[in-house]
């Protein structure tokens, strides 16, 4: 490599390197505070609007936008699936909300919501792709047809994806009305030769896209050959033309300066190898697009290039192109191809709305990653934008998923932008609803999901992805991906709130699927990742959700759980998730006839006296529901309660502190009843102990908690209460320290109601 080349890489990497960090501090860094005002504006249109008489909204207050502001308003509402024949109508008061740049992309309008709202503007662009079949190019044009100021204004127009008006009915209005427009996109549009003559009249048009249309003859182009600077035929699946005729009229196009002749469908056509050949052909070039075609060979891309110096794009993917230093993509060059990671990214970056080619670039993605070392967040973003573009293509979403895994695994997903990650997994789960059939996929979307960083800190929907997990789980028998999947329910279910859990659990196919798996695991005897996650998602489901605990109950899970604590009697990280679910069956009263089981009984007296204390203090807790709701609801003999109650209050004072959290609680309601139980001072002193020992471990999370849920009122009252045993005003003593210098610290105010009486101490 010589000195000047060298220089050259280096400039080059040097580049690449500074994209990527602003890349990565763009996806780190908080969203724009004007993103967000817009993003909240446009979730929350009814607490600002009234509604017109034929429905629209309408802002109550005049509030005069920035111009741009009201373009960015607009973009948000399509882009975030808000816009609609209603909430469109805020943009009827044209002196309040200025649209100069109108971006309606995928929204569902009517042709008459579209007339009223935006066509009244002086629109300098309108994009307009892949709105709904039910407003047709006719419409648009009709609309703007009644704004004499759009006619020449209006530079930029992008109709995607529309339909045109069935061959029946006569186009009343047509392109070349638009005096003003520069450019024009009717990419994926059934676009027929006598429009293309209308387009071709236009006097000021510069670029023109008729990618995948119906033009079976190109020769109206010639129309435009003094002006015509970018011309996008990419996938002309009619063309009628030959070889010769096609390069005949393209090569009299003297002004042109962007060509894309790609076709992802590897059609035999040799019009690239003979454009690439013919000497003289386009001077004025500077981007070039080839990818998909037959016969491109380095050599004559190469020289192509050389006789244009001022080429700055190549597009090589699909081709047999792209492998030489010259054609790397690395310098002022870029190139699509598959040679390398900065071609597929530019592949990527380029034809994100191209399904074949973002599937061509996956593909060799995918090989490029399997042994990726560092985050790579820029590459993310593009897989990501591929992903929203084809949420419905299997092959995409295919490739795509399994290239987040890849981009993800391990410890990569620590050094990604955590708003990055929430926009890929909300896609992961997407493709999980759309395909819930395909293996694979699912499968490709679990390994991703599987990952600490996004289950633990990762803003998503995490109640959707817990049912789509669980429907998983239901239809398929993999060993490797159960385990999986139900590490993924165990962390997801801790992370619900109350009712979701209850919810979630309230499915009784869920309790039933995972009670097989312990079954299963029993049975064979063995201890495994499957059965401790399994275990810890039943505990995390029947917290505070009294009709999980019932399915539970009903699907024989106490024989279930006995057979488990007498299959694995020295294993204490087992009886800990076994006895701490026992624990939340125990908090519902109805349920406490179901284990007054002496046999049932006996066993977590026998683990009352573990000397694990994580197994001892769930055995205890157990014992201190059953016997707090007093003598006449104990269904076994008296003395055998007493007996447990004497055990319990024994054994908690003989515990030592935990050197760590040994549990968490999602709120302090079960524990107040207890406190109430002056007869029975070891079921206040386990409620008590397990007060102290959260709000000691974590005072921000756990004494905060405590004041918001009224506890400071009931624990002041246990204190000075004259039935209180002295171990359990010793411990309410400490918590209320705890409450004390958490308030001296944060300023929290507690909650001074208290929703259970205590008896009085006369």
């Amino acid at each position: 490599m010589t000195s000047a080349n060298t220089l050259r890489h280096l400039c080059a990497h040097s580049d690449v390197t500074q994209r990527r960090q602003q890349m990565f501090q763009d996806e780190a860094s908080p969203p724009p505070l004007t993103d967000l005002c817009l993003t909240y504006v446009s979730q929350n249109l009814d607490r600002f609007c009234v509604k017109r008489p034929d429905g629209s909204l309408c802002f109550r207050e005049a509030v005069l936008f920035p111009q741009e502001l009201a373009d960015q308003l607009l973009a948000k509402m399509a882009s975030e699936g808000l816009l609609n024949d209603s909430t469109v109508g805020v943009f009827r008061t044209c002196e309040y909300l200025r649209l100069r740049r109108a971006c309606v992309r995928t929204a569902r309008i009517s042709a008459e919501a579209f007339q009223k709202a935006l066509c009244p503007h002086r629109l300098l662009e309108l994009d307009a792709a892949r709105v709904n079949a039910d407003l047709t190019i006719p419409d648009i044009l009709q609309g703007l047809a009644t704004n004499k100021y759009c006619q020449e204004s209006l530079q930029r127009l992008v109709l995607t994806g529309l339909t045109m008006s069935s061959l029946e009915e006569p186009i009343r209005h047509r392109f070349s009305s638009l005096h003003g427009l520069r450019s024009l996109s009717l990419a994926n549009v059934d676009f027929y030769d006598s429009g293309l003559v209308d387009v071709c009249s236009l006097p000021r048009l510069e670029s023109l896209d008729l990618s995948n249309t119906s033009v079976t003859n190109l020769s109206p182009l010639l129309g435009l050959k003094e002006r015509l600077r970018s011309l996008t035929l990419h996938q002309l699946k009619r063309l009628e033309m030959s070889t010769a005729q096609l390069l005949g009229v393209i090569g009299q196009l003297d002004a042109l300066q962007h060509l894309d002749i790609s076709d992802d469908k590897q059609f035999t056509s040799d019009v690239a190898r003979q454009l690439l050949s013919q000497p003289g052909i386009l001077p004025a070039l500077v981007s070039l697009d080839v990818s998909g075609r037959k016969q491109v060979t380095d050599a004559a891309v190469r020289a192509f290039v050389e006789d244009r110096p001022g080429m700055s794009f190549v597009g090589l993917l699909a081709t047999d192109a792209g492998f030489s230093d010259v054609l790397s993509g690395e310098g002022n060059l870029k190139v699509t191809g598959e040679a390398n990671e900065t071609q597929i990214c530019e592949a990527l970056r380029r034809y994100s709305e191209r399904e074949g080619f973002v599937r061509e670039a996956l593909f060799h993605l995918f090989s490029m990653t399997h042994v990726m070392e560092t985050p790579r967040a820029d590459i993310l973003k593009l897989v990501v934008l591929g992903m929203k573009n084809h949420p419905a293509t299997l092959n995409v979403q295919l490739a795509a998923s399994a290239c987040v895994f890849n981009l993800t695994k391990q410890d990569l997903a620590a050094g990604m932008p955590v708003r990055l990650l929430s926009s890929v997994t909300q896609l992961l789960l997407e493709a999980m609803r759309t395909f819930p059939n395909h293996q694979q996929l699912q499968k490709n979307c679990l390994l991703s999901l599987c990952s600490d960083r996004i289950l633990q800190e990762v803003p998503f929907n995490r109640f959707e992805a817990a049912k789509l997990v669980m429907q998983w789980l239901c239809n398929h028998e993999d060993q490797n991906m159960q385990r999986m999947a139900v590490a993924i329910i165990s962390i997801l279910a801790a992370k619900l709130s109350t009712e979701q859990t209850a919810q979630l659990g309230a499915e009784l196919f869920i309790v039933k699927q995972l009670l097989q798996i312990v079954h299963q695991k029993a049975t064979q005897g063995v201890v495994d990742a499957t059965l401790k996650f399994t275990l810890s998602a039943l505990w995390n489901l029947t917290d505070e959700s009294p009709t999980t605990c019932r399915h539970f109950i009903e699907n024989q899970g106490l024989d279930l759980f006995i057979k488990v604590l007498e299959s694995f009697p020295n294993e204490s990280s087992i009886q800990q998730k076994v006895l701490g679910l026992l624990n939340n069956i125990a908090e519902v009263g109805e349920l406490h006839v179901e284990l007054m089981v002496q046999s049932f009984l006996d066993h977590i007296s026998s683990l009352l006296h573990s000397p694990e204390v994580e197994v001892s203090y769930f055995a205890a807790g157990i014992l201190a529901h059953l016997t707090s709701r007093g003598k006449d609801t104990w269904t076994l003999s008296p003395e055998l309660r007493a007996s447990l109650l004497e055990q319990l209050h024994a054994v908690i004072t003989k515990w030592p502190p935990p050197e760590c959290e040994m549990v968490a609680y999602r709120s302090f309601n079960p524990f107040f009843p207890l406190l109430e139980c002056f007869h029975t001072p070891g079921v206040q002193l386990w409620a008590a102990w397990a007060m102290q020992h959260v709000c000691s471990k974590n005072a921000a999370r756990y004494c905060s908690m405590l004041l918001e849920e009224g506890g400071l009122l009931q624990l002041e009252l246990v204190h000075t209460h004259p039935q209180t045993h002295k171990d359990v005003r010793l411990l309410a003593g400490s918590i209320l320290e705890s409450l004390q210098r958490h308030q001296a610290r944060t300023g929290q105010h507690a909650h001074t109601h208290c929703s259970r009486h205590l008896p009085s101490p006369q």
